[in-house]
């Protein structure tokens, strides 16, 4: 019944049921019964796996794939797969001096990328540890520079990791376990 009495029909019954489902599935019932969803700075600090490599990320929901800033590169074949060399330039956490890490990974057959230069052949499958979640991403291949942050995470792990916050940068620490790490 209406509050004067009046009785509901069918219609009104009908789209009563439609805002009480729709508030039930809205983020704001959601959170009063789950945890609250992980809010990431655009800027991170990750683990490249299983090398340890401590680095800055900017999350990029630009970019479809991840990419890192390659230095170096070089083909090689091993055991009849292709592989590819290269180093990563980070900045020491303890000295500030930029360190040349080395990196060897397999590259993902008939594999295509597209940047902003164009379309190329060059990804790689890497672990990296966000927050408290190892991601086995893909991440492109090419030396861009003297890049501010060196990995750019796209939108293949942000639909996986949380939300993107634009103001804050450095919200969580990489802490996975020694078991997340290895899997």
């Amino acid at each position: 019944m209406h509050p004067g009495g009046i009785p509901y029909g069918t219609f009104e019954f009908q789209w009563i049921a439609v805002a009480v489902l729709a508030f039930l599935m809205s983020p704001h019932a959601s959170s009063a019964t789950n945890s609250t969803p992980k809010l990431f700075g655009w800027v991170e600090e990750g683990l490249l796996l299983s090398e340890k490599v401590s680095v800055k990320i900017k999350l990029d929901t630009g970019a479809l794939t991840s990419s890192i800033d390659a230095k170096d590169l070089e083909r090689f074949g091993k055991n009849g797969v292709k592989w590819v060399r290269f180093n990563v330039e980070v900045k020491d956490s303890d000295t500030g001096k930029l360190v040349s890490v080395p990196f060897e990974r397999r590259i993902e057959p008939k594999e295509e990328v597209r940047g902003a230069g164009g379309a190329e052949r060059r990804p790689v499958m890497m672990k990296m540890c966000i927050g408290n979640q190892v991601h086995n991403e893909q991440f492109s291949l090419k030396n861009r520079g003297k890049m501010l942050y060196p990995v750019l995470i796209g939108r293949r792990t942000l639909e996986n990791l949380g939300a993107v916050d634009v103001s804050p940068t450095l919200t969580m620490e990489p802490n996975c376990s020694k078991s997340d790490a290895a899997q």
